[in-house]
């Protein structure tokens, strides 16, 4: 299937590794122009690499940028003014005690998992409403519905993203602009690793702590392993598409059946 995606700027946060770098993978394969971006200049450069390997005439380049400091992603904005494709991805995320998380703790979690979503969408939405055409997606999660026990501020955090994604929906009626969210549930990405590494018990194998996790961390999943970021990737490149027009302000579960609400 085409996904008319050539010749379309999309930028994706947090994207030299895991759900973003595969969502990176999937826009450059279907002929988008991708900007990366990453904390460090030799992340990115793996990164591209990774996709040049796989997709020799991908358009493809970096910038560097730390989501938690305002400064960083004014300097963003400025080295690229407009794109067609926003995917904000970019998220950090760490078990926690509720009554340990502390407020700079909440306050990062918010700088980095909503505000730097806030802040990219405050300029680039009002030029794709001038254009006429765009795509904004939050890559939000599974725990933005069900708020997980240990970790409290991650999962409110995603909720927010869920807010602010329908409120800037609701300002496209009329044009051809969508605001969705998508909702993976677990995925197979560098830090779910470093997740199962804490929480699993010494000497465990990966099988086993991944077995655990479904049976008593994630017992309502359908799918019962974790999903790969290509899995991701392939419902965030449709969304990013022309093809996508009708779903607007939508929450898109990807989530291997961990939500077992119908609505």
């Amino acid at each position: 299937m085409d996904l008319q995606l050539t010749n379309k700027l999309a930028l994706v946060t947090g994207s030299t590794a895991g759900i973003g770098l595969a969502i990176a993978q999937r826009l450059a394969a279907e002929g988008a122009e991708v900007i990366l971006t990453g904390r460090t200049t030799a992340r990115i450069d793996e990164a591209r690499a990774a996709i040049l390997a796989a997709t020799p005439e991908a358009r493809v380049r970096g910038v560097a940028v730390d989501f938690g400091k305002a400064e960083e992603v004014q300097n963003l904005l400025r080295e690229v003014p407009t794109v067609d494709i926003l995917v904000n991805n970019v998220g950090i995320f760490e078990p926690r005690p509720f009554a340990d998380i502390t407020d700079e703790e909440w306050l990062r979690f918010f700088e980095v998992n909503v505000l730097s979503g806030v802040r990219l969408s405050r300029q680039y939405f009002p030029l794709m409403l001038a254009q006429n055409w765009g795509r904004i997606l939050f890559i939000s999660s599974e725990s933005g519905l069900q708020i997980p026990e240990e970790m409290i501020h991650y999962g409110t955090t995603k909720t927010a993203q869920l807010g602010v994604a329908r409120g800037m929906a609701e300002l496209t009626k009329g044009t051809n602009v969508t605001v969705n969210s998508v909702l993976p549930g677990p995925t197979a990405s560098e830090g779910v690793q470093e997740f199962l590494a804490k929480l699993s018990a010494e000497g465990k194998t990966k099988e086993e702590a991944e077995h655990d996790f479904f049976q008593n961390a994630r017992p309502s999943s359908l799918l019962q392993r974790f999903a790969t970021p290509d899995e991701i990737a392939t419902m965030v490149a449709y969304l990013a598409s022309p093809l996508a027009a009708a779903t607007n302000g939508a929450s898109v579960r990807v989530d291997g059946g961990v939500i077992r609400s119908i609505a």
